[in-house]
């Protein structure tokens, strides 16, 4: 691009995220203070919980008696503005226990009570002006003059329960969000409208994609016949390579005795997120014992491992499996095909020598990135999740966690890659390596994730015959390219916003005869298309021109090509792509070769 041209080119607003930015951070914490001032100036009889700053804005819990309305959010923003205009003082005050519990009950905030019990001592308050405090840790700014009334705006009311309990009492939660300036909340407003014109769940509808049915339960999707050709089409992909770096395939059930996640962990420590356990009586319930839904598939691949002793020469061994498994998600925290309840794991564990693990990991990196560099995936971050020394959830010895972070930080140095830690965010039996991917509006998603485990090993009394002929125990490296299935093709519908690459898409090419005579050669080209692996077909509507064009543009199908005389008696086609525009008449031959290559090299037309 010329100089001049880019010159002209608007620059891209930065939007950090709050945890990103200490002064997003007081900006957020001070509008939600001022917010909640503003509702309880109106609402006397609201009642405030809690307030936290979130990634993008904050939000503030309400019990009141009567609904909040979009009316009243639009009254609310206003009297906000009326505070921020007084440029009231923010201040901080440190009082004792005794000091904070007697001036919250004369506030008559019940809810405080019972956060106040939970804090450790400094208590500090922070007032808004002389006429309103709340319980907070801070930071804040000095002065509401500090907010921008212009950069601020309220965007929703959802239901929220008391300490996220279902059994509590169900609050009102108003979100809002805050800026430094007013550029940065108009370019915010702008990627949350783009947002919505690519939200997974209306494309995936219009493109007839997948289905949710209340009949069969929320977080559950069913794919149609075309969006199981895109699974299928992405499934194929990744065997292909993984059969190309020595994978083997295997097949497991979708339900085990509980007494095989005991002896993994996963009953002692993920026990709230699996379905609950399927008894045959009371009894049997009682003593733990009976059936559950899988909601990992590293034990059963474990239990393939150990059906035989297997010697040093067969190491490493690369299990690969698209299993599905289950986690019982909260109704709450479900969302299309990004959270669900039942998902698709595309997981393989590989059981290494300890002399084969570094190599072995940095070889299922090297999977991954190819991964991301067929799907056009370029904007992402290495995450080093790692265990919380403080934290108790987790499995196995400071040596083993030591062992296992060890390598994962060599690979990542070796490769030089953009990473960063992230302290408390590893499985509970084992350090990972996530990829965070952000999409084309800067959200971030994780995607693929790679682990490495000495403690499975370890539990399940894993062992290889060394060259020596002495017994020794593995290492274990669970992976997944694509984290799951479902989340992987929501993200891609919103990345691509429909428009799927040619390899990807369904129907790859659509045939549109200008007349019902030249059906039977539109017919005659599609069956040699089939015949070498290109999913295409012929509209057979029998409407004009102009409106199969439209159809086929609005299904977002990545190749058209028209058929009438001139096609027929030159054996060509008119191409149109929605990647490229018109490409003319080309000859069949071109098209079938050209159709070819695209799907060969992950590419477009």
């Amino acid at each position: 691009m010329p100089a001049e041209e880019s010159s002209n080119q608007p620059e891209k607003i930065y939007l950090p995220r709050t945890s990103e930015s200490d002064a997003l951070k007081k900006i957020r914490h001070t509008a939600s203070h001022v917010m909640a001032m503003a509702v309880q100036k109106l609402f006397p009889k609201a009642q405030v919980t809690i307030g936290p700053w979130i990634e993008n804005g904050f939000y503030y819990d309400f019990d009141s008696p009567e609904p909040f309305t979009e009316k009243d959010l639009k009254a609310i923003k206003k009297e906000m503005i009326k505070i921020i205009n007084r440029k009231l003082p923010v201040t901080r005050e440190e009082v004792s226990r005794e000091e904070a519990e007697r001036r919250i009950k004369e506030n008559n905030e019940p809810y405080k009570l019972e956060i106040l019990e939970g804090l450790q001592e400094p208590i500090t308050l922070y007032h808004v002006g002389d006429q309103w405090w709340d319980l907070c840790a801070g930071p804040h700014l000095e002065s509401t003059a500090e907010l921008k009334a212009d950069a601020i705006d309220l965007e929703s009311v959802a239901g929220a329960y008391w300490r996220g309990d279902e059994t509590k009492a169900q609050l009102q939660r108003i979100y809002g969000t805050a800026w430094e300036t007013p550029e940065q909340l108009t370019e915010y407003k702008r990627r949350k409208e783009e947002a919505i014109k690519r939200d997974h769940r209306k494309i995936g509808k219009e493109l007839g994609l997948f289905i949710f049915s209340d009949l069969v339960g929320p977080g559950l999707p069913m794919w149609t016949p075309k969006g199981t050709v895109l699974r299928s089409t992405l499934e194929t992909f990744l065997q292909k390579e993984q059969t190309k770096r020595g994978y083997l395939p295997v097949v497991t059930p979708h339900i085990a005795r509980v007494d095989l996640f005991k002896m993994s962990g996963h009953w002692q420590k993920y026990q709230e997120d699996m379905f609950p356990l399927m008894a045959e009586d009371d009894e049997s319930r009682a003593a733990e014992q009976g059936f559950v839904m899988k909601p990992m598939n590293c034990p059963f691949h474990i239990q393939i491992y150990k059906s035989e002793l297997r010697s040093y020469r067969e190491l490493p061994m690369r299990l690969a499996e698209f299993g599905t498994v289950y986690r019982y998600e909260q109704s709450g925290e479900l969302g299309g095909l990004t959270r669900v309840r039942g998902f698709t794991v595309d997981d393989s564990h590989l059981f290494v020598t300890p002399e084969q693990l570094d190599s072995e990991f940095l070889s299922v990196v090297d999977l991954i990135l190819s991964v991301f560099k067929s799907l056009q995936l370029k904007n992402f971050k290495a995450r080093l999740s790692f265990r919380d020394p403080a934290s108790d959830k987790y499995i196995g010895s400071d040596e083993a966690w030591e062992k296992a972070q060890g390598a994962i930080r060599r690979a990542v140095e070796t490769l030089g890659m953009n990473y960063f830690e992230g302290i408390g965010e590893a499985a509970f039996y084992g350090p990972k390596l996530d990829f965070i991917f952000s999409d084309a509006l800067d959200r971030e998603w994780q995607l693929g994730t790679v682990q490495v485990d000495y403690n499975l090993p370890e539990r399940f009394d894993l062992e290889y015959v060394a060259e020596d002929g002495t017994r020794k125990r593995p290492v274990m490296i669970h992976r997944a390219p694509f984290g799951s299935l479902e989340r992987l093709i929501g993200i891609l519908i919103e990345e691509y916003a429909g428009d799927f690459p040619v390899w990807l898409a369904p129907i790859q090419v659509r045939l549109l005869a200008v007349g019902d005579e030249f059906l039977p050669f539109a017919q005659q080209v599609v069956e040699q298309m089939k015949e070498i692996g290109i999913r295409a077909e012929v509209d057979l509507s029998g409407d004009r021109l102009g409106k199969l064009i439209r159809n086929a543009e609005k299904e977002k199908i990545p190749v058209m090509a028209v058929v009438g005389a001139k096609e027929v008696e030159a054996n060509a086609l008119s191409i149109r792509t929605r990647a490229s525009g018109e490409l003319g008449s080309l000859p069949v031959a071109e098209v079938l070769e050209r159709m070819q290559g695209a799907i060969a090299n992950y590419t477009n037309f």
